[in-house]
């Protein structure tokens, strides 16, 4: 499987305009570099004669703060978002690297609390930590980490087909609920500080789904799932329809008015389930099975259809562009 690199369709967003600007001369490399590269820049991972390669950052102020967290958390949360993009291409989990940058003081109070973590999301996948740098920092906390993984097969966000059916694992908006519920002063409930701080990388559910051939195109839910079907419709050249009804809200979301639930669900951002586009009715066929097999909730969520961009359902039956988007590192508020 080829993809071209200059073929970059990414969904809207100033953040995503800069990647766009920072890959426009990539062309006359991926001429170069010929069939080594599977798949290039675009999708949650690249593709590298079969080995899956991403990388994620995690700084502190904008993707956690230290009074939300214990430093294991730090860490196992970070390397838990560079996984959930192997599960995004159903690759085989390999190892992690990590970069770290702490003041001279953290090194020894919390860096290795914090590498503890780390090593702990990477074990509960089947994963090794395989290397990476240590730096001192003056500024924040930050981590880098590179997910490393196997993909004969991989499966990308430009094969969803007008008809299909879209789906999404799990519940949606838990993680932003805690975000809220500490930006307001007040404790987060259990379940809302669990999906922030112990997110799953859906690796085990990806293959499962990817054996079967049910999967068509897929996504990992790290910037919402109004962002991140935004991605999946510009790569795949659809439109993608949500219904509001059937989005599956984190009970510690839905708490509140109704829209304001919906809201988190649909733009909260880091809940790292997997939104995939399949086949009319073949996931029904296996939906029971698959809950039986993981504990975890699989619901249709809206369809592929002709078109371009995001829209949505309400209740009474009408259609209309979504005005939300995912979490954006430039022209939003950080944590």
């Amino acid at each position: 499987m080829t993809r071209r690199i200059e073929s970059i369709r990414l969904g809207p967003g100033p953040e995503f305009d800069l990647i766009r600007q920072f890959l426009a001369r990539d062309k006359e490399a991926a001429s170069r570099l010929g069939d080594a590269v599977q798949v290039g820049p675009g999708d949650d991972c690249a593709v590298v004669d079969g080995i899956a390669l991403s990388t994620d950052l995690s700084i502190e102020g904008i993707h956690f703060r230290r009074e939300w967290l214990q430093p294991e958390e730090i860490g196992y949360r970070a390397a838990a978002a560079a996984l959930s993009d192997l599960a995004a291409v159903a690759a085989r989990p390999v190892g992690i690297l990590c970069s770290l940058a702490c003041a001279g003081d953290d090194a020894v109070a919390i860096a290795p609390r914090v590498m503890d973590g780390l090593r702990s999301a990477a074990d509960g996948v089947g994963a090794m930590l395989l290397g990476g740098d240590l730096a001192r920092s003056p500024g924040p906390l930050m981590l880098d980490v590179v997910a490393v993984g196997r993909a004969d097969s991989p499966i990308l966000r430009s094969g969803a087909r007008p008809g299909d059916a879209l789906w999404v694992t799990g519940e949606l908006g838990g993680s932003a609920a805690a975000v809220l519920a500490w930006q307001r002063g007040a404790s987060p409930a259990d379940a809302a500080r669990q999906a922030f701080a112990r997110p799953r990388p859906r690796i085990r559910e990806a293959l499962w789904l990817a054996e079967r051939g049910l999967v068509h195109a897929m996504i990992d839910l790290s910037d919402g799932l109004a962002g991140d079907a935004g991605h999946l419709a510009a790569a795949s050249g659809v439109r993608v329809v949500l219904d509001a009804a059937a989005i599956p809200v984190h009970p510690a979301a839905a708490h509140g008015p109704e829209r304001a639930g919906l809201r988190l669900g649909l733009a909260g951002g880091e809940d790292y389930e997997l939104c995939f586009a399949a086949a009319e009715g073949a996931v029904e066929a296996v939906a029971d099975e698959f809950r039986a097999a993981f504990g975890l909730s699989i619901t249709r969520v809206g369809g592929v259809e002709e078109g371009s961009g995001v829209w949505i359902r309400d209740a009474e039956g009408r259609v209309a562009p979504l005005e939300l988007h995912g979490y954006q590192h430039f022209g939003e508020e950080t944590v």
